[in-house]
């Protein structure tokens, strides 16, 4: 069946593991997504951010998504659904509305690589600590960074409590 019989908006594209894959324009995504999951597509298992940095389009999202068939395993399908994003401009419309599962895979495509999904309902910081500059899987993202480790209390022992730490442990792990 062409991809195209769920929805007119999608351009069939070649996939190396044979899974059905197509690209939709990111203005179209709600309803390609809302249209997949009326055609079957009930499940959606993860979106995939990648970024393809210096290109542009810069960043790319694989949907993943799964028609469960029926009752007696008729009908099962994946489906792959991408989308470019711009990299000027890195957003997106949410899909939490069509798949509510889509919900954490969007706030972390957002954590990592700074992809912002509007109308989502929840859009913060999921993996970073809320205070975390920049996006850490962005391709230009700096590998070196010079921020003072935090500690709440430093430990500091004397040459003579690591030495009587030290033969505690030997001694405790003498008598097991």
């Amino acid at each position: 069946m062409p991809v195209t019989d769920f929805f007119a908006g999608l351009e069939e594209a070649a996939a190396a593991d044979g899974m059905p894959t197509a690209y939709v324009a990111a203005g179209q995504l709600p309803e390609a997504g809302r249209a997949l999951r009326d055609a079957g597509f009930s499940v959606m298992i993860d979106a995939i951010p990648v970024d393809l940095h210096p290109r542009e389009p810069r960043f790319e999202i694989s949907y993943l998504l799964l028609n469960p068939g029926g009752a007696d395993g008729t009908g099962q399908a994946r489906f792959r659904l991408k989308v470019r994003v711009s990299g000027t401009d890195p957003r997106l419309p949410t899909l939490s509305g069509v798949w509510a599962s889509v919900n954490w895979a969007e706030r972390e495509a957002y954590d990592l690589f700074g992809i912002l999904f509007d109308g989502h309902p929840d859009l913060r910081r999921i993996l970073m600590p809320e205070d975390w500059e920049g996006f850490p899987l962005r391709k230009d993202y700096p590998v070196q960074i010079k921020m003072p480790v935090k500690t709440y209390e430093p430990l500091q022992v004397t040459q003579e409590e690591f030495v009587a730490n030290l033969e505690a442990a030997r001694e405790h792990g003498q008598r097991d």
